[in-house]
């Protein structure tokens, strides 16, 4: 067994104390912060770097270069020391400074663009460059490859249906590349099409909800599919941070700030749904890359 064995079938967590608001409702976390570089991105990250090295796309002579707002860099990181390959990776510049040690201590090099421009900009940046000479590059496009929802379908999405003993009725999650939305909701519909599921997005085009995107102001992923969605759920970063002490704090589960919003998001959809109804999220990420943030320190 290696590293890469250890990506996928995560566990699935009763959120037992928090669901006792919404009762009759049963509230789920599947708990994607344990795989091995402690977050879900590990699933599409191995999965457009093993077709690339497959395919003859990603070579020993290329590097692997794309934009990222953290997760999906520390993943390819991860998959690039263990399979010996170059990375380059392209994001703000005020990612998280946990996010940015975890990547180099994996070896691998880090782009900084206008914090302002948010994931657009590094999106932006690293078009440009492989456009500037493409083969001199291995450029996965988490964005807009089909991969990455394709992984969830396949994988997370049936692991949902399965450790549910098929009874999810609704699943929630927030969009990013929106990979695991699509590809989970794609495979739970599939597996029965009463099945609702609902997109998380920040409440504002400005926000600190990291990994997530606001789509009406930003640019929207190739992958996106919003038919998918049979409606949005609105998070403040206040919410999403409320969360994640509560998480920590009653669960026992020190998460990342898009794992709060998605679980702030799923409370409130449980609380308007009639009982025998089991609502399933994402806990996207482990909260040590967030550890220097200041709201863990509040009370409230």
């Amino acid at each position: 067994m290696t590293v890469l064995d250890l990506v996928g079938n995560t566990p699935l967590l009763a959120l037992t104390h928090l669901d006792e608001i919404t009762p009759g409702v049963a509230v789920w976390g599947k708990a994607e912060f344990m795989n091995p570089s402690g977050s879900v991105k590990d699933r599409a990250a191995k999965a457009m770097m093993l077709e690339g090295i497959a395919r003859g796309e990603l070579t020993r002579e290329k590097t692997l270069v794309d934009a990222t707002s953290g997760n999906t860099g520390i993943a390819y990181a991860m998959l690039g020391a263990i399979l010996n390959y170059n990375v380059r990776l392209f994001m703000p510049k005020n990612t998280s400074a946990e996010r940015k040690r975890i990547i180099r201590s994996y070896g691998a090099e880090i782009v900084e663009t206008d914090p302002l421009e948010g994931s657009d900009g590094a999106y932006l940046a690293v078009k440009a460059l492989v456009e500037s000479d493409s083969g001199a590059y291995f450029y996965p496009d988490q964005y807009n490859n089909r991969l990455n929802p394709l992984i969830h379908y396949t994988t997370t999405g049936q692991e949902i249906w399965r450790q549910t003993d098929r009874r999810v009725s609704h699943f929630v999650a927030s969009v990013g590349t929106s990979g695991s939305f699509i590809g989970c909701s794609r495979r739970l519909k599939q597996e029965n099409a009463a099945i609702k599921a609902f997109m998380v997005q920040p409440a504002s085009p400005f926000h600190g909800i990291e990994g997530t995107k606001h789509m009406a102001s930003s640019i929207k992923p190739g992958i996106l599919d919003e038919s998918l969605a049979d409606g949005v759920i609105a998070v403040t970063t206040e919410e999403a941070y409320a969360m994640c002490r509560q998480l920590a704090r009653r669960e026992g589960l020190y998460v990342g700030v898009s794992s709060g919003a998605n679980v702030a998001a799923a409370l409130k959809l449980a609380a308007t749904l009639p009982a025998g109804c089991s609502v399933v999220t994402l806990l996207c990420d482990t909260g040590a890359r967030y550890v220097s943030d200041t709201f863990w320190d509040e009370t409230s």
